[in-house]
């Protein structure tokens, strides 16, 4: 959560401190030393401007260490004490980096999942979302699940060129299985000059 998209938030978190109502704690790493985990939160605050009966609770996270600072934002509806704040900030990081991982994934690794996806006034858009998001579903699932995906998966190098090859397989080969068509990206297969389907009429 940034300030500049949360002003009023923001701001009220700014009133809280002024007020004495926000509360702020440090803590020194156990397997480092040299790293401090710095905490500030308020509970029962208005989420936006709009919406001031909507009430979130909010934390603030500095890690800081010789070489450089990093500094996180959460809300919660948990409410949020000095016993929970440690890990409920552990939780909002992971959380963060298991998002943006799999928004690199969708747009970056053969996806071709992009901003436009979504949006507009009928249905298609949000059809193209889905089908990208069932079919993400059935991958991670495969590269949980199948050790013949991993090894294919490795064999290609990424994600990228494993869907490459896998449609240009489609295109031109009849495979019964998914497995079939693993077993030919991991062992190879034999190419043989093609049966050409002449026209008889």
């Amino acid at each position: 959560m940034k300030k500049g998209d949360h002003p009023f938030l923001f701001r009220k978190v700014e009133e809280a401190q002024e007020n004495g109502e926000a509360v702020q704690f440090e803590l020194v790493d156990n397997d480092n030393p040299q790293k401090t985990h710095r905490f500030l939160f308020v509970n029962h605050l208005p989420l936006n401007e709009s919406n001031q009966d909507l009430l979130i609770n909010f934390l603030e996270y500095w890690e800081i260490t010789s070489e450089k600072t990093q500094h996180f934002s959460w809300v919660t509806d948990f409410t949020i004490t000095k016993g929970n704040s440690y890990e409920l900030m552990r939780g909002g990081r992971a959380r963060w980096k298991i998002e943006n991982e799999t928004f690199n994934t969708l747009k970056n690794q053969g996806y071709h999942f992009g901003h436009n996806y979504g949006l507009g006034k009928k249905n298609l858009s949000v059809v193209f979302v889905m089908l990208m998001m069932l079919a993400f579903l059935v991958d991670q699932t495969q590269q949980l699940c199948c050790p013949l995906f991993r090894a294919t998966w490795h064999k290609m190098g990424s994600k990228r060129e494993l869907w490459d090859r896998m449609r240009s397989l489609f295109r031109d080969f009849a495979f019964k299985s998914m497995r079939m068509l693993y077993e030919a990206l991991f062992y190879g297969m034999k190419f043989q000059p093609p049966i050409i389907l002449y026209d008889d009429d």
